[in-house]
């Protein structure tokens, strides 16, 4: 069993203050969207949030909304804090921007780490994805060293990390498009990301 953790985090700075999981998307907010995906998967739902007051009467009662334990650490300390509270050994992490997430693609990853490494990690095209990828809760320890020597970023836990590839080759074997990578960080990839979803739509 999974637990799904939302960094939900704060404003977007590079998005002039927007909170990216409550961009519409589809008719709905992509936290919305998103938490319909990791229900395919994941028994408990966690959203990590710097101020959880604009998601609480945006989700359902079964979803978990909390803060970090250490204020001002970043993504790093959002997912700190879920892999701390989270329920299940298995944790899968989604930053808020992300409006193509996998539940299949978790599942697969899930089976991978659980064959002996702390995490199993998407590999595209050469880039890792920290976001999108499934850690073990006793993770949440190196997370908290990284911390206290200043990282702010769930990248820098790879090197920390005992973890397994899923390169995009063995995801397409599987039948999983490598799109659910895709993160949005600017206002135009949030316009590219709707016209993209619009046409997955039609098809």
């Amino acid at each position: 069993m999974m637990t799904g953790l939302i960094l939900a985090g704060g404003p977007s700075k590079r998005m002039n203050g927007k909170r990216k999981a409550l961009l519409p998307f589809g008719g709905e907010i992509l936290l919305q969207r998103q938490i319909r995906e990791l229900r395919k998967s994941c028994a408990e739902i966690i959203v990590a949030a710097e101020d959880p007051k604009p998601y609480l009467r945006l989700v359902d009662t079964d979803v978990r909304i909390i803060t970090d334990y250490y204020h001002g650490k970043g993504p790093l300390g959002g997912m700190h804090a879920g892999l701390s509270l989270a329920r299940h050994d298995s944790v899968w992490v989604v930053g808020c921007g992300m409006p193509f997430i996998s539940a299949r693609a978790a599942v697969l990853l899930d089976q991978l780490r659980t064959c002996g490494a702390e995490a199993a990690i998407p590999l595209i095209e050469g880039r890792e994805y920290p976001l999108h990828g499934v850690y073990g809760k006793s993770c949440a320890r190196q997370a908290l060293a990284l911390m206290e020597r200043g990282e702010r970023h769930v990248s820098a836990l790879m090197p920390a990390l005992r973890w397994i590839k899923a390169d995009e080759t063995f995801l397409l074997e599987a039948g999983i498009d490598p799109l659910f990578t895709m993160n949005i960080v600017t206002d135009e990839q949030y316009e590219h990301a709707l016209q993209f979803a619009e046409k997955l739509a039609m098809m």
